[in-house]
């Protein structure tokens, strides 16, 4: 039984940049079998047919197929297609180079429930310009995340694995004399805090003489004597 698939369309539009003024169109078959597909590109018109599945994979075959007239012209030799294991992804270049979005896909004004609004790709008229070009789906995320060292403003962790990087981070100071973790944490634990700084920088011998503004007045044998 021939099964009519869903087609996801969105569009941009320009009047002075052509590479701005198409039809993005993805046919949503996944395992299209390369060798089965027909497809027909015409100025008016587009023609879709092929088959899906697997057997060797246990996926089953399905046949598909569609025809449809556009609501203009498009230009074949300037239009481009992919095709992928999830579907069949097409960018039509539009003939007429104007501003106004076509207020549909197709010729005629039918509702047709396998046509569908592409949301991934889709922008209003008004904020096209500020809107990046679409991704395609298959292509995976643009800038990943490239494992933690990728990470903008962490500058890498300096060699976070182990934590034998610690005494590169800004701020720490390094670890004096080569010292490693176990001893700073021992260290720390009898009270020392970090070599070198305090929590603000400031060294040890500040740490034991400083006496904060909250802490109350001062010693009586500190105080002025009163005349």
């Amino acid at each position: 039984m021939v099964q009519h698939p869903e087609v996801l369309w969105a569009q941009r539009s320009s009047e002075t940049d052509p590479a701005k003024n198409v039809i993005y169109l993805t046919v949503n078959v996944p395992d299209i079998q390369p060798e089965s597909l027909e497809y027909n590109l015409t100025p008016t018109s587009i023609h879709f047919k092929a088959k899906s599945g697997d057997p060797a994979r246990n996926i089953p075959e399905r046949e598909y197929q569609f025809d449809l007239d556009f609501f203009a012209e498009v230009i074949p030799e300037e239009s481009t297609k992919k095709l992928s294991s999830r579907s069949l992804y097409l960018v039509l270049r539009k003939k007429e180079a104007k501003e106004e979005y076509w207020p549909r896909l197709t010729k005629e004004k039918v509702r047709n429930a396998f046509i569908k609004t592409d949301f991934s790709k889709w922008v209003d008229e008004d904020e096209q310009d500020a809107a990046a070009d679409p991704v395609e789906e298959d292509e995976g995320p643009v800038g990943g995340m490239g494992g933690m060292g990728g990470m903008p403003g962490m500058g890498g962790m300096g060699g976070m694995p182990g934590m034998g990087g610690m005494g590169s981070m800004p701020g720490m100071g390094g670890m004096p004399g080569g010292m490693d973790l176990e001893a700073l944490m021992a260290q720390m634990g009898q009270g020392g805090g970090f070599p070198g700084g305090g929590p603000s920088g400031a060294g040890a011998e500040d740490e034991e003489g400083d006496d904060s503004d909250d802490d109350g007045p001062p010693p009586l044998e500190d105080a002025e004597p009163s005349k």
